[in-house]
């Protein structure tokens, strides 16, 4: 139809997600928002939502994008999940090699800002953290560790995969990074199996 302005959902969803992972939620103004996507306020409320709403589904588009990727790095723990979690490791010492995309992780940075969100958003923000830990347990379970074993690595991987993004943004090196998993990948190799 002339005169009327067509956008694309995803292109404008990604553009938010880049504006709250960049800038975190409570620094990310409407203001921001609509430039960042390209709408106009009204536009913006009317195709994407109010402010929570459209964080929570970036944080939600931005957990399936990555979860997808931990999910295919962990998919070979059953027959090797000192491999398998290295993999996953991979994926999160990719995304923050990336030049295209911000530092850090937007569900570490919602984590860290859930004193100031709203209740709502707080949950599903520990929500999404907690898919993380989720994820490695059932991995580490099928690479036979044992039940304690596996939560205590599942525990542990997770907040190490939250610190590298943490690192990054503070400006930690890829060396540093690297480091830094090979100290945890180096003590789930010498976990016992059951």
């Amino acid at each position: 139809m002339a005169g009327r302005k067509q956008f694309d959902m995803d292109t404008a969803l990604d553009a938010a997600m880049i504006q709250f992972w960049r800038d975190g939620y409570a620094d990310t103004s409407v203001d921001d928002l609509s430039r960042a996507t390209g709408l106009n306020r009204s536009s913006l409320y009317s195709s994407l939502g109010a402010k929570d709403t459209l964080f929570l589904r970036c944080l939600d588009r931005y957990a399936a994008r990555y979860g997808e990727k931990y999910d295919a790095a962990l998919s070979g723990a059953a027959s090797d999940p000192v491999a398998a979690v290295r993999a996953f490791f991979d994926v999160t010492l990719q995304r923050i090699a990336d030049p295209d995309l911000p530092d850090g992780c937007l569900i570490a940075q919602s984590a860290m800002a859930i004193p100031a969100l709203s209740p709502s958003v707080a949950e599903h923000a520990r929500q999404a953290l907690g898919l993380q830990r989720l994820r490695l347990r059932a991995a580490l379970k099928a690479g036979r560790l044992t039940d304690r074993d596996a939560d205590a690595f599942a525990v542990h991987a997770a907040a190490v995969n939250q610190s590298l993004a943490v690192m990054s943004r503070a400006g930690a090196s890829p060396a540093q990074l690297l480091a830094i998993v090979g100290v945890t990948v180096d003590a789930l190799a010498q976990a016992p199996r059951a």
